[in-house]
Order: structure tokens, then sequence, then C-alpha cells
């Protein structure tokens, strides 16, 4: 019997998970069953993240103790700052973030997991090593602006949230309340999204019990390409490109009939437009009316943009994804856009690590067949007599 091949295992159930949940139909997402726009309201980044690891929201006690945790392991050793210096100035800060986060297993013996150990100490080796790695990230984005600059990095604060130390190691300045609320929420959205293909990258990493810093490494890798993480560097290159809200219309139509593809339109997962982008879009013009000013023209044609395709493509359920509106949000706290994916990454880490823990609670190694379309009783003929 010829088994049925399902290009992308688009709809293929591949692990059951109690992390996060998708309505696409009707443009819903929970993480451990809380709404995500509650979350992005009224939670932090640390809570999120906790919550995530954990299955519950912490208590205060809990939170405190976890955010304490996290800053705590912000600075790295010197040799990491080292191996980063060592790299070209030119190399992009995915490609940074998945080279230093699989060195790290070098740098911190005890990321190397040992599977003999009783399961109280399992427990408590996921949670040390997940808090490092997910306190490193933040930090290791925010150096690489500055070393691929030329410049020494500006050191990790321990008195600020995540997001707080991220916008101070960005530039040396005290974060404003109102960017560094807004990055917590960019972090808060970004952190888990279900079995896409960085989450699912990261399960098939963990399944074999490589080294979680391995795990994280390579999900890193596959958030990178263009069809799924970077498409924010994108969506910000191709407004530039549209340039003025009026120019929206003759450049959509242009790159429809080319067959162009359209940066951060459309979800495999969602017929709607995508719950993130409604809370980010929402958010960004709340920040512009609470500082009284105008619209960013990016901003502007972001707009015009959404309004021409949602005409033009709406009708096939093609809408904006989270993607649309983060690289605005990034450009505009003072980012390179070659940073944006690597931002994405450290908020993700949350959702991975929380999905590797979770395949080791029930753990087997992912092995799945092939449909074989190749030739069948070839014979060999000698290099001299083809």
């Amino acid at each position: 019997m010829t088994m049925a091949y399902v290009p992308g295992l688009a709809g293929i159930p591949a692990t059951e998970s109690a992390i996060s949940y998708i309505d696409g139909q009707e443009g819903i997402l929970s993480y451990r069953g809380y709404n995500i726009a509650e979350l992005a309201e009224h939670s932090s980044f640390e809570e999120t993240a906790l919550l995530l690891l954990t299955g519950d929201l912490p208590s205060e006690d809990a939170l405190n103790s976890f955010s304490s945790r996290l800053a705590d392991n912000r600075r790295v050793k010197y040799n990491i700052r080292e191996l980063m210096m060592c790299l070209p100035a030119t190399t992009h800060p995915m490609n940074m973030l998945q080279t230093v986060v699989a060195s790290l297993a070098s740098f911190y013996p005890s990321t190397d997991y040992n599977f003999k150990l009783k399961d109280e100490d399992v427990n408590g080796y996921i949670k040390d090593v997940s808090e490092k790695i997910l306190a490193h990230m933040g930090t290791l984005v925010a150096m690489w602006e500055h070393l691929r600059n030329g410049y020494d990095p500006i050191p990790p604060r321990k008195d600020l949230s995540y997001a707080g130390n991220i916008l101070y190691m960005l530039n040396g300045n005290d974060p404003d309340p109102d960017w560094e609320r807004l990055l917590d929420a960019c972090l808060i959205l970004h952190a888990e999204h279900t079995i896409n293909a960085s989450t699912f990258t990261a399960i098939v990493t963990g399944s074999t019990l490589a080294n979680p810093c391995a795990v994280v490494s390579a999900a890193i890798g596959s958030l990178s390409g263009p069809l799924h993480g970077a498409a924010n560097e994108k969506v910000l290159a191709m407004l530039e490109e549209v340039g003025r809200p009026e120019n929206a219309r003759h450049y959509i139509e242009q790159r429809l009939l080319n067959k162009e593809v359209i940066w951060g339109m459309g979800h495999r997962e969602y017929k709607t437009k995508d719950p993130r982008a409604v809370i980010l879009q929402k958010l960004i013009e709340k920040h512009v009316i609470s500082k009284g000013g105008k619209l960013s023209r990016l901003f502007e044609t972001a707009i015009a943009v959404e309004d021409v395709c949602k005409e033009l493509l709406g009708h096939k359920g093609v809408y904006p994804n989270v993607d649309f509106y983060s690289g605005i949000l990034y450009k505009e706290m003072g980012f390179h856009p070659a940073s944006f994916t690597s931002i994405f990454a450290i908020a993700r880490a949350a959702g991975w690590l929380a999905h590797w823990r979770e395949q080791l609670t029930n753990n087997k190694i992912y092995r799945p067949t092939q449909v074989y379309v190749g030739d069948f009783d070839r014979q060999y003929v000698p290099c001299n007599q083809r």
C-alpha cells in the first residue's frame, strides 16, 4: 500500500502539547489556556516565560525569584565575548546567535545533560539550564549590536527588567518606560506559537537527547529562514520600497502580477488577521497617541498596504501576520533591521525550552518515514565503461 505524502507535514499531528493553542478560523492564540491579548496587556515577559516553562502563573515570590535568577545570569564569560569578537563584523546576528548559543555547552559544561540522573535532579537541571540560556539570549543580541560595529558592549544591569536591560544595553541610557513596555509586549507575543518550523526543529533535536544548547541553536537556525522568522526584515525593506502610502496600491498590484511574495501577509495557521498583529497595531497606535505625535511614515505606509491587501487578498484569508508590524516597532526603538529576527529568537527561546522540557517527559526519538520515488534494480557499471 502506497503511503500518502503530505508536503511540509501540513495538518499532520507530530506531538501532543499543553503549551499553546491556535484557532486559525477565529484568530485566537493562547498560552497554557491564557489568551495572548490578556498576557500582552497585563503580564511581563518574565512571567509569561515562567508560565510557558512550568504550566501555571507563578506566585509573586516565585516570579521575583525567577526574575532575579535571570538577572544574575545576564553576564557572559569573557571568553564568550572573545569568541564573538573573532567573528567577521559582517556576520548576521542570527548566525552569531546560533554559533554562540551552541558554544555555551563548552563554556558551561553543566549544560551537557546526564540522563542517568534521578528524576528530581533532572527537573532541577532543566530549570537551571533553561534560565541560563534564556538569560544569555538578550545579552548576546545586545552585545553583538556593538561588537559588529567595532565597539565594546555595554555591560548588563541587574536592576532592570528583561526588556529594559536589552534597551539599556543597546544605547547605554535608562530605557524609556513606553518603549520598555512595548518591547516587553513584543517578547510576550513572540514567545510561543505551537509546532512551527523552529519549534519542531527543537523537539526533534531534543528527542535525540542532545544538550539544550544544541536544541536552541538548531531552532535558531530554523528561525533564520525568510519563510519563518526573517520575514520581519523583509517587511521593512518592502515598506521602504513602497515609500509612501499613496504608492501602496500600484506596488502591491505589481507584486501580485509578478507573483512575488508580499512579506508579512498570510499565515499557515490563520484565516483571519493574526491576533498578534492586531495587538501590535493597537500598541503602536496607543504609543503614538500617548506621545502626542503623528504616525511614522512607515506605519502609515503599512496601514495603506494592509488596506490594499485586505481588498485584493482578504477573500483568500490572507491578512497581516505578526511580522508585518513588529519590524516597524524595532526600527523605532533603534534596532538595526538585521537584528529583528534575533529579537524574535530571544522571545521564542522561552517556547523552545518549554517544548524541550515537555518532550523529555515522554521522549521518543523522531524517525518519520518517506515515500520512495527513486529507481530500483540498477546495475553498477565500472567507471571506465560508462
